[in-house]
């Protein structure tokens, strides 16, 4: 698949490439979707039309509260177009306004405040109009414990304010989760607004090294099983289910059953985001899909993670990432130092045994896996010495001079580039050839 647009997503713009004359780049993006021309409209059409539930104007009727689900900073939801019509059908269904809250699912993230909160949100209407909050995962009295799943005994702690509200809906972005297969829909409650013994155990090595738990796979995925138990338990809950194109421009939504509009979303960007491609490369060169998903390092790892099924074993990674914000949590610090200090098999070693694992250690671990297949490189503005010391991986001071040495060093020309880095899922298919 044969593309020009030589460039990286990076930060809120673009890094060019300048490639040497004798590269052979295939450049790997999404199929191309229509945007919807009228996003508010196809909003409105989704809640008077859903998937396997009434619509949200009915949803709403004698119902004395609600509480909806928004994704944090990580992820680019356009909260902007949604959220208001969504709360003024509420309100129209007779909620009361001071009953409707809105809470941000941020795992075990840090909380978004101030002109943060305001940027995720997008509209100042929904801000001077209902109570916009965020989870606090460790916060245990703010949790309802709903005892250990069946299949896999994941002790299930949920924030209160969504579990005792009469109207639960959740709201997210439906891309590529390269361990849960899949986000939105039932990620956005668990680990969303989950505690942080549920949020541990789900990264624990017994999922994270699970062969199931990868991006695009559903089946037999056991952090998907999970959720889904999770929000049976909870009870009845709609969600709200958003697609962006490369651009985030929105292009598709569903309302709905949670995991009836989740399937359906992913029924329609599956085949645009699953890139087949006829043979591995010695040099692949990627991103973290830019802004906000290249603030931190933590972020970054995704971007390291995807693509490695098409990357030949030995072969150089290289990832562009800003990393304007800087490393992540002091957890994730904390992890990467041991990794640098331990090696690869050893902090490994250490995880295996645990039934909860240590908060954000699950990112390090997650980073071992392109680690295993080749060289990592990276290309960053942002991190000081010591954070790039413990990225263990290279840091590249020229992004278009590693490109350039890595071409040299396998003595081929061939390379393939993925502008939007982890919302593309290239994968290797050997064609066969005609009989």
């Amino acid at each position: 698949m044969q593309g020009t647009a030589l460039e990286l997503a990076f930060g809120r713009g673009a890094l060019p490439l300048n490639l040497p004359p004798k590269a052979r780049p295939t450049v790997l993006r999404k199929a191309e979707l229509p945007a919807l021309p009228d996003g508010v409209a196809a909003i409105r059409n989704a809640f008077a039309n859903p998937v396997n539930s009434a619509p949200l104007a009915e949803l709403a009727k004698g119902r004395k509260s609600a509480c909806i689900l928004i994704c944090d900073i990580t992820r680019p939801v356009p909260n902007r177009l949604f959220l208001r019509p969504m709360i003024e059908a509420m309100i129209e269904g007779g909620i009361p306004a001071e009953e409707i809250t809105v809470l941000v699912a941020t795992g075990l993230h840090r909380p978004n405040e101030g002109e943060e909160l305001a940027e995720l949100v997008g509209d100042p209407w929904v801000l001077d109009k209902v109570k916009v909050v965020n989870h606090f995962a460790r916060d245990e009295h703010d949790h309802v414990d709903l005892g250990p799943t069946a299949t896999r005994g994941t002790p299930v702690f949920i924030d209160r304010r969504f579990v005792e509200t009469d109207l639960r809906i959740a709201t997210g972005l439906v891309e590529p989760h390269f361990m849960a297969g899949w986000s939105g829909g039932r990620k956005v409650v668990a680990p969303g607004v989950a505690g942080h013994q549920t949020i541990r155990t789900f990264h624990s090595a017994r999922f994270m090294e699970d062969p199931l738990a990868v991006q695009c796979n559903l089946v037999g995925n056991p952090l998907h099983e999970e959720q889904l138990e999770i929000v049976r338990k909870v009870g009845e809950i709609y969600a709200l289910n958003t697609v962006l194109d490369e651009a985030r421009n929105l292009v598709f939504v569903s309302f709905g059953e949670i995991i009836a509009s989740h399937l359906a979303a992913v029924e329609y960007v599956e085949a645009s985001t699953i890139i087949e491609v006829p043979r591995r490369f010695h040099t692949v060169v990627t991103s973290s899909a830019g802004y906000p998903l290249d603030k931190t390092y933590y972020q970054t790892v995704k971007g390291m993670v995807t693509p490695i099924d098409i990357l030949e074993p030995g072969g150089t990674l290289i990832i562009a990432s800003e990393c304007s914000e800087g490393f992540g949590s002091h957890e994730f610090r904390e992890a990467q130092a041991r990794l640098v200090e331990l090696g690869p098999e050893r902090f490994l070693a250490t995880l295996t045994a645990k039934t909860l694992a240590d908060v954000d250690e699950w990112q390090t671990e997650m980073q071992l896996k392109p680690m295993r297949v080749g060289r990592i490189q990276l290309f960053t503005t942002g991190l000081t010495a010591e954070e790039r010391r413990i990225t263990a991986v290279e840091i590249v001071p020229d992004l278009d001079a590693a490109i350039a040495a890595s071409l040299a060093r396998y003595g081929d020309d061939a390379l393939a580039i993925i502008p939007e880095g982890p919302y593309v899922i290239p994968v290797y298919r050997e064609r066969q050839a005609a009989a």
